[in-house]
């Protein structure tokens, strides 16, 4: 392990990019600690400092995690979420598969509470009005990937299974089309990347200047009536949005008009 002191690129960022790299070759697993901080400066012959400031740039990152007392580990690989919101409807309108198998989710709470500016928006209704919350919280193995929340319109769910704290053995939106008797017919999706809450970042594990990726879906009835809008935030370096499609064919340019005389 060495610098290269006449690089143009800084010492603590070289420092990352190989420890990146040994991350990704295997050296650490997954959940596996990492030499102490005076350790590594040690094998660098750099200042503890320099050091300390590559692991921050990896934490920001995703790739590493620091547990108070206990030293700085190798948080995983980089999870690809194929949690676009379609991914819910998918499967014949059920559960995929792959995705309960990888994840858990976790029903937080549910109750009223006040409407945030964009659900609000979403729902035609004036910010801070009480709508119906369900909060949840998704995790795999290591570590929690997303908080989330589904809000609803209280005059939809008063003294439906909506309102209970429970967790139902089916899509949420399943147990909503029941209770509101009213289908889902169309959706928006509105991805967009900015700082956590202190809230969310306590939850996610993440620093507080991490950014995360967060997600505004709002499903709609046949009328373009809403009736659920989805919050999802997941940390942003460590998260990938994948989603497959194809691509139709091109459409032959038409047969010009013999009639049309060009002069």
């Amino acid at each position: 392990m060495q610098i290269n002191p006449g690089a143009a690129e800084f010492p603590h960022r070289q420092i990352a990019a190989q420890l990146k790299a040994q991350v990704r070759r295997g050296d650490w697993a997954p959940g596996e600690r990492l030499p102490s901080i005076p350790a590594i400066a040690e094998m660098f012959g750099v200042a503890k400092q320099t050091v300390q400031r590559a692991v921050d740039q990896l934490r920001v990152e995703g790739i590493l995690i620091t547990k108070p007392g206990s030293g700085t580990y190798v948080r995983g690989t980089r999870r690809r979420l194929n949690r676009l919101s379609r991914g819910r409807y998918g499967g014949f309108r059920g559960y995929h598969t792959d995705l309960a198998a990888r994840y858990r989710q976790q029903l937080v709470s549910v109750g009223r509470s006040p409407a945030p500016a964009e659900v609000a928006d979403a729902f035609g209704v004036p910010d801070g009005t009480d709508l119906l919350c369900r909060r949840h919280l998704v995790r795999t193995d290591d570590s929690p990937v997303e908080v989330g929340a589904s809000w609803f319109l209280p005059s939809d769910t008063a003294g439906t299974s909506l309102e209970r704290a429970e967790a139902f053995g089916r899509p949420l939106y399943q147990e909503a089309e029941e209770a509101t008797g009213r289908r889902y017919v169309s959706a928006t999706d509105t991805i967009s990347a900015r700082q956590p809450s202190r809230e969310e970042a306590e939850t996610l594990q993440i620093r507080p200047d991490t950014p995360v990726l967060h997600l505004l879906h709002v499903a709609y009835d046949g009328h373009r009536k809403p009736i659920e809008v989805a919050q999802a935030t997941w940390p942003g370096p460590m998260t990938t949005l994948t989603e497959e499609y194809k691509i139709p064919g091109s459409t032959p340019d038409p047969e010009p008009d013999p009639g049309l005389v060009l002069g």
